[in-house]
């Protein structure tokens, strides 16, 4: 959510990087990115759609290894919490959001 946050008061202003990744139309992605980043985060604190956001956010996630890691060739520098980061997300995506989540609480989870 915290990385997020910039990107959801300027929902383009990313445009320029994800564009120059390679990811176009650049306006696009950045606005994709600002959603999945604020709102797979804010999803995944209230346990609410939880394999969604999980698997949304552990997509980001591992863009952004590749890119730190292997398509940089920077090792391991700038990676290692993304790869924390994901195996988080993947427990979430394999398990859900568990007993105390909103989605149990609904009985609505996928």
């Amino acid at each position: 959510m915290v990385h997020g946050w910039p990107k959801i008061q300027n929902p383009t202003g990313a445009a320029g990087m994800v564009e120059g990744l390679g990811f176009a139309p650049g306006w696009l992605w950045s606005i994709l990115l600002a959603v999945t980043e604020f709102g797979g985060g804010l999803l995944l604190v209230l346990g609410l759609f939880t394999r969604l956001a999980a698997g949304g956010t552990t997509v980001v996630l591992l863009v952004t290894v590749y890119f730190h890691w292997i398509a940089r060739d920077e090792g391991y520098s700038g990676a290692e919490l993304s790869l924390i980061w994901s195996a988080v997300t993947l427990t979430f995506l394999a398990k859900g959001g568990g007993r105390y989540s909103l989605d149990r609480l609904l009985g609505k989870e996928l």
